[in-house]
């Protein structure tokens, strides 16, 4: 059971909706630590292949909730940070966010999180943190660099301007951008053609591309792939990398067990 989000577990996603959106979907630290139980869980859960993150109502997510900070509750430590993603580094699934609307602050480093960001028509992102005496540090600050350039990711940060999705797509934080009505549809579509590739190659190329990132040079990330990538490893020892091109071979759908 939760009380700060929803959860549905069908056909090997999971869709987690954050559920306050009586403060625009902010997190609190009891949100925080929720949400975290709820990826720990994806994370071990072989049945479930891809995941989805939305916000309930017309908010993906406001941020951190400056409201519960500012009544004196005292914050707890939050070891994955918010949306319990934002400090999670060791997460092979592919996570897909549809933002539906604001993703302001933290659900702005929510979304950068994610590793792939759908975007309603409606949706306006924003790291506002400096005009409140803030910065952006669950990762708003690292990743956004990382994504779009430092030049851009500074003129973003050092204004705390507001972002559409369209300009998102423009400046590459956002992969899609879709009727504000169709932004889960179309989160699940991507969700449905991740399904049809292997799970551990989509899991191998995930902690791949990301593991990669830490080396100095590209042909260093390159060497020993398969004893530097445990997900690699993995795979390459795998039922599915048999079935894979036996099913190419026999001319049919493959059947992927995730082993």
């Amino acid at each position: 059971m939760t009380k700060f989000c929803k959860v549905t577990k069908e056909n090997r996603i999971l869709t987690v909706t954050i559920n306050r959106p009586e403060r625009l979907n902010a997190l609190h630290p009891p949100a925080n630590l929720e949400l975290a139980e709820v990826f720990d869980d994806y994370a071990n859960d072989d049945d479930l292949w891809a995941a989805i993150i939305t916000g309930e109502g017309r908010a993906f997510s406001a941020g951190n909730d400056l409201r519960w900070q500012a009544e004196g509750n005292v914050r707890p430590p939050m070891p994955l940070g918010f949306g319990g993603l934002t400090s999670r580094f060791d997460l092979i699934k592919p996570v897909i966010a549809a933002v539906n609307g604001l993703a302001m602050g933290g659900g702005f480093e929510i979304a950068l999180a994610c590793d792939l960001i759908i975007g309603s028509e409606k949706a306006v992102f924003a790291l506002p943190e400096p005009k409140v005496g803030l910065a952006a540090l669950a990762g708003g600050l690292n990743r956004l660099p990382r994504h779009i350039g430092v030049k851009r990711a500074l003129g973003m940060i050092l204004t705390g301007r507001h972002v559409s999705a369209r300009e998102g797509e423009a400046l590459g934080f956002v992969n899609e951008v879709v009727g504000h009505e169709k932004v889960l549809e179309r989160a699940y579509e991507i969700a449905n053609e991740i399904l049809t590739c292997s799970p551990l190659s989509i899991r191998a190329s995930k902690d791949a591309v990301y593991r990669s990132l830490d080396f100095a040079s590209l042909e260093d990330s390159m060497k020993d792939m398969r004893e530097e990538y445990a997900a690699v490893k993995a795979m390459t020892e795998s039922e599915d990398f048999i079935e894979g091109p036996k099913a190419f071979a026999e001319k049919r759908a493959p059947n992927w067990k995730g082993r």
